[in-house]
């Protein structure tokens, strides 16, 4: 039996955007490509449901006001939630990180039941989720609403896959298209790639390490419990062969204080 080495998983529920601070003006790459005039500084709560053609670069910046396309145009992202944000934030500071507190728990929540998956699933998709702030001006102006974007990728995602028309209840069903498979000699700085591509390794189940209030247990502890869970889950899946490779992705206290308390078992394929 073989071991494989961890790697960074996209993790749909890991999927904060990073903060960019400073003015943003029309045209300004820090509000994504093409970016619509009318929402680069907006107050007004974005459109729900509305399609854009984000890249990961978009995905980057805490605020975005690329431009929005027909849903049933080719798109890459889709927005899933919107609204205010509570009203004890109407004097926090644009960068206050219960601002993103507020944001990854209720785009996290609402993204699973928008895709219709559990924890489990959702990491091991390619599918992936980011959040939006207004711009630093909308800011000032008073503007305190979030945006929740489903989009087609995630961490690793050099570009990302297209999105089908509607997107609600993708996972109820989840095929080969939107599970995440990688390709190389090992798990670790493999290629993700959906498992509808031919493939070296599959993620086939999660492990949960802990609950909302548990504390993070230390490296160490986090990878052995990985490790020797994956493996017999991963043997179990396969039917018990006498020889078999399985690959685990264990997370760090960074993720584990972002809200993750699951790593990924892969299973090696013949695909």
């Amino acid at each position: 039996m073989s071991l494989r080495r961890p790697s960074t998983l996209l993790v749909a529920l890991l999927g904060v955007a990073v903060l960019v601070l400073g003015g943003c003006r029309e045209g300004d790459p820090r509000q994504g490509s093409d970016p619509d005039p009318e929402q680069v500084d907006a107050v007004e709560t974005p459109e729900l449901g509305a399609c854009r053609r984000l890249t990961p670069r978009d995905v980057a910046a805490a605020s975005n006001a690329t431009s929005t396309v027909d849903c049933a145009e080719p798109h890459t992202a889709q927005t899933y939630a919107v609204g205010q944000l509570p009203a004890a934030l109407d004097d926090a500071p644009y960068d206050d990180p219960t601002v993103g507190g507020f944001a990854y728990d209720t785009c996290s929540e609402r993204y699973l039941r928008y895709l219709g998956a559990d924890e489990s699933l959702a990491m091991r998709t390619v599918l992936s989720w980011a959040w939006f702030r207004p711009s630093p001006q909308a800011w000032e102006d008073g503007a305190r609403w979030y945006r929740c974007d489903l989009v087609g990728g995630g961490d690793q995602s050099k570009a990302y896959v297209e999105l089908p028309e509607d997107a609600r209840g993708l996972l109820r069903e989840a095929g080969d298209r939107w599970l995440v498979c990688a390709q190389g000699p090992s798990v670790t700085g493999s290629v993700k790639i959906p498992c509808s591509q031919p493939h070296d390794w599959r993620a086939v189940s999660t492990i949960k390490l802990g609950e909302e209030s548990t504390r993070y247990p230390g490296d160490r502890v986090v990878q052995v419990r990985t490790r020797d869970f994956c493996s017999t889950s991963v043997g179990a899946i396969l039917g018990y062969p006498v020889d078999y490779d399985f690959g685990y992705t264990w997370f760090h206290e960074a993720e584990w204080q972002a809200g993750n308390r699951r790593s990924v078992c892969w299973a090696r394929t013949d695909a």
